[in-house]
């Protein structure tokens, strides 16, 4: 029985840098639209790591834009969208970001 992992050993990992934690709370978002509105809304975290976060949100946003985001804890935080989609079970906008704060969200 062959019990090597067919991807090989060069394959990098899946698992991010540090962990991601589910968590439930308010914040605001601000940004522009791809067509360069502006906007300010209010949106949901939903998971976060020392480095990151994926928001539920009402506006399109842009892969590489840069938000700023207001949680009800703490400082306003620049961040970078790496990532936008929809849920497909839910059907609600997310967005991932990269904050670019090295000391991420609990900096003072």
């Amino acid at each position: 029985m062959n019990t090597k992992d067919p991807r090989g050993e060069t394959s990098p990992s899946q698992r991010p840098r540090s962990p991601r934690v589910p968590v439930e709370f308010a914040l605001e978002v601000e940004g522009s639209t791809p067509a360069g509105k502006s906007f300010h809304v209010k949106a949901q975290a939903i998971k976060i790591s020392r480095a990151g976060a994926t928001i539920i949100l009402d506006e399109e946003v842009v892969v590489g834009s840069v938000v700023t985001l207001t949680p009800p804890f703490g400082r306003k935080l620049e961040a970078q969208v790496n990532g936008a989609w929809t849920d497909e079970m839910d059907k609600s906008r997310r967005i991932g970001v990269k904050l670019l704060d090295t000391d991420g969200w609990f900096a003072e």
